[in-house]
């Protein structure tokens, strides 16, 4: 019998094992894979990386002490419950934030299914390095899933970003990085070691640079946000406070987004800021098609972004490979005569 993958509500269920895939609603019995919000609920019981495990807490409390955590460092094995003690999982650094997770499963009979959650291959400023391991089935995400998304090197976008910031501190005005607060925010802090630029940090983003630290992770200094006396300062702050009256009250300020929808056009126009860099925690086009190449898998399930555009590209190369996500459109070559 080969895996069985199912994706009931918008979520990946694996119904020979009874667990989720990052399941986004409530469930018994779920694995995990980071501390975004769109990967957490309120289950019952979770399996997790040590990271993981604290900033969920730090984003999603359990202040009555009802979940269950399994914590499992990376590279090591375990069974995967007591009822399938022929289940061994294996978690492996996804590159996507700190404690970001790739499930490895294996069985006996059934082979290697790796599930990816959010990855990257790039190597980050505030992760763990991503490692893919062999596997006969991967679920991967595919949010840049077309060949239009080709991210530049990361070094030229961090240069432009600390130009940026030194051109609108020389000009009088207050640069105003945006990016998400878990994750993001910390890649762009520690873009500013060795640069001599002051930098504060919206209350979101220093709550949980402040779990990071406690895991062990050093950066740059940096201040909380003040308006009154952000002058001279790289502020970081989340998308959605970009309009906020804190913000509003720096006067004289410029904004930029750190995404990689920023290779798409009119991104200025739809995030009204002032400037876009191209920098994302998420594999782009290339990455995606070596992540396939690394992990030399029989058949790929595809999901989220371009999902079902990646998975034709695939079968385009030989690969079996279906969107789970979406709706696939078959392709048939017809003879020539």
């Amino acid at each position: 019998m080969a895996w069985d993958v199912q994706y009931p509500r918008g979520s990946l269920y694996l119904p020979q094992l009874d667990w989720w895939l990052d399941a986004h609603r409530p469930v018994a019995r779920s694995f995990v894979s980071h501390a975004h919000f769109d990967h957490l609920a309120r289950h019952h019981e979770v399996l997790l990386t040590p990271g993981t495990a604290a900033l969920m807490q730090a984003r999603m409390p359990d202040r009555k002490g009802h979940r269950i955590e399994r914590i499992l460092p990376f590279g090591e094995s375990a069974p995967l419950s007591a009822d399938h003690p022929e289940v061994t999982v294996t978690l492996y650094p996804a590159g996507h934030i700190h404690g970001s997770a790739m499930i490895l499963l294996e069985h006996p009979e059934h082979g290697r299914l790796l599930y990816t959650g959010d990855f990257k291959l790039r190597p980050g400023l505030s992760c763990e390095p991503c490692e893919v391991p062999r596997a006969d089935v991967a679920i991967m995400e595919t949010t840049y899933g077309r060949p239009h998304y080709t991210l530049p090197p990361t070094e030229e976008v961090l240069a432009a970003v600390i130009a940026f910031c030194r051109e609108t501190i020389a000009d009088g005005a207050t640069p105003i990085l945006l990016g998400y607060s878990l994750g993001k925010s910390q890649e762009i802090l520690q873009v500013f070691a060795g640069a001599g630029l002051p930098v504060m940090l919206h209350p979101q983003i220093l709550k949980l640079t402040q779990v990071y630290e406690k895991l062990g992770l050093v950066f740059p200094a940096y201040a909380p946000f003040a308006a009154t006396t952000c002058a001279g300062h790289v502020v970081l702050c989340p998308p959605q406070a970009a309009r906020s009256p804190s913000i509003r009250q720096i006067t004289k300020r410029r904004t930029a987004v750190l995404t990689g929808w920023a290779l798409d056009p009119g991104v200025k126009f739809r995030y009204q800021c002032d400037a876009v860099f191209a920098l994302s925690d998420h594999a782009d086009y290339p990455d995606l098609l070596r992540f396939v190449e690394l992990t030399r898998a029989q058949r790929v399930l595809t999901l989220h972004g371009f999902a079902a555009d990646f998975a034709r590209d695939l079968r385009q190369r030989g690969i079996e490979a279906w969107a789970i996500s979406q709706d696939n459109q078959l392709e048939f070559t017809l003879p020539t005569t």
